[in-house]
């Protein structure tokens, strides 16, 4: 009998039972109104009159009209960077115990997100009604005795000025409670190896020792840490060396691309739970079964605004443009798709975090991930967004027979002066490239009337170039981007597009 299995699992259906429905929109309310009072005093509170913003009775619609949107770039130099120079109590008070670095998909150089205290809390209680929400997936006792495989960033965080750098897995890692430390692998000495290879090859060496139940970490690099596990025992699937093997977490990043290619490395099936952990926060948690949407956390430190997406409120960067509409989590609609826009306890304020989301149940806060501004493809008025793309991915898996689990786009000018779209596809089938961009055409003008007119008009045609999807994890290796919370970027501009052509030839 597994005794501390079910004594575990027993005590998740009592914390769970006693937990009662949340009201997202009191919760949203209660957290703006608390991180306004929390930062009133300091330099941001005051140069945006937190302190008159709270006298209003609709404060929410206050905050909104007074406070600009900002992206990464516009708040670190104007506010950010003086934490850099020693100053305190800049956009949230104190200053912040740690900075999560990310390069994210597009910039060159590594961001520095400040992560307080405040936030480390808000993310472990998120963990928490993660794991209290496994009550909801019928899973056997015996899977709360199994280890929990954590793979992400490296956890040796760097000094630097009386704070540490690192990655937010790596930083989330490193704080871990104390009572999950028994439960975590590859264990602390491995996980900080910071070479992602070398750590790899230590996970796969031990891999044996372990009885991992669960995995948790973005879909790419999961799937290369399980085949290197796989060829270094000679397996034919990852359940031989680890049977109990039931839950895959995957993290900020849409699941469906890596599906097919994901599923032909076990041996039976497992349940995907999606989360949603960016280096700006804990955002979103799927809590059951029935659907893999995911649940806002709308009451652990983080306020939600939405601009509805449209061409006309995005600038060619991806940022927004000032006139830019935002509504609250009251006056949402389902399966329209919204930039995300939040402000936090580690003290960003009205901040881009650069993904559109949609709701499937406005009710339970429950959303899904559509794409990347970034990545919004409208250079000839294809209006492409992420998730055409990967729907159209899916049709060519289907249609093909294969796995695509990468594939990169541009909206490029050829040498006739006309614009096709370019794309990359990491893949090993055995077709045509002429006959399977015909078939990503034909889905995409089915899918989307929009690109269908562009086809009409500006945009000449598709080409597509297969390689093998090996070359997108060097791109990211070569681009010192491998492992952790790495996402390669599905659209590129031509200068960038140029240097990858460059590298796969």
């Amino acid at each position: 009998m597994n005794i501390l299995g079910n004594l575990i699992k027993g005590v998740i259906n009592v914390a769970d039972s006693l937990s009662t429905e949340t009201n997202h929109i009191e919760a949203q309310q209660k957290v703006l109104k608390k991180l306004l009072e929390t930062a009133k005093e300091t330099q941001f509170g005051k140069k945006y009159h937190f302190k008159n913003i709270l006298l209003k009775d609709n404060f929410h619609q206050f905050f909104a009209k007074e406070v600009p949107y900002f992206d990464y770039h516009k708040i670190n130099k104007k506010w950010w960077s003086k934490l850099h120079q020693g100053e305190t109590n800049v956009t949230w008070p104190g200053s912040p115990s740690y900075f999560a670095l990310s390069s994210g998909t597009t910039g060159k150089t590594s961001k520095k997100i400040p992560v307080t205290d405040a936030m480390i809390d808000a993310i472990k209680s998120s963990g928490t009604k993660q794991i209290l929400s496994l009550n909801n997936f019928d899973l056997p006792a015996d899977f709360f005795e199994k280890e929990i495989m954590m793979l992400g960033s490296s956890t040796d965080l760097q000094e630097n000025n009386n704070h540490l750098e690192g990655e937010i897995s790596g930083i989330s890692a490193s704080n871990i409670p104390f009572w999950f430390k028994g439960y975590y692998k590859p264990g602390e000495n491995i996980a900080k190896i910071d070479d992602w290879d070398e750590r790899v090859l230590h996970i796969a060496k031990n891999a044996k020792n372990w009885d991992i139940g669960a995995l948790s970490g973005i879909p790419a690099w999961i799937e290369l840490m399980l085949k290197e596990v796989i060829k270094y025992h000679n397996l034919n699937n990852i359940h031989e060396i680890w049977p109990n093997l039931k839950v895959y977490t995957s993290g900020g990043v849409a699941f469906g691309p890596y599906e097919k290619s994901f599923k032909a490395l076990l041996g039976k099936p497992v349940t995907v739970i999606d989360t949603y952990l960016a280096s700006e926060g804990y955002i979103a948690t799927q809590i059951r079964p029935e659907t893999d949407a995911m649940q806002l956390n709308t009451d652990n430190g983080i306020y939600f605004e939405f601009v509805p997406m449209h061409p006309d409120y995005i600038k060619p960067d991806g940022s927004l443009k000032k006139n830019a509409p935002s509504i609250s989590i009251k006056d949402v609609e389902p399966e329209k798709d919204y930039i995300l826009i939040i402000s936090t306890v580690s003290g960003a304020w009205r901040y881009l975090i650069g993904d559109t989301i949609k709701f499937t149940n406005v009710e339970k806060a429950e959303i899904k991930i559509t794409g990347r501004t970034k990545f919004f493809l409208n250079t000839v008025g294809s209006q492409l967004s992420v998730n055409k793309m990967d729907d159209a991915i899916k049709h060519l898996e289907e249609k093909f027979s294969t796995k695509i689990s990468e594939y990169t786009i541009c909206a490029k000018r050829f040498d006739d002066g006309e614009f096709y779209h370019s794309w990359y596809l990491g893949t090993d089938v055995n077709a045509n490239e002429t006959e399977v961009a015909q078939a990503l055409d034909d889905s995409l003008k089915k899918a989307n009337k929009n690109y269908k007119v562009a086809r009409s008009k500006a945009l000449k045609g598709v080409k597509v170039k297969i390689i093998p999807v090996e070359k997108f994890y060097d791109w990211n290796d070569q681009n010192k981007k491998k492992g952790g919370q790495v996402k390669m970027e599905r659209v590129m501009k031509e200068k960038k597009f140029k240097k990858w052509e460059a590298f796969v030839n």
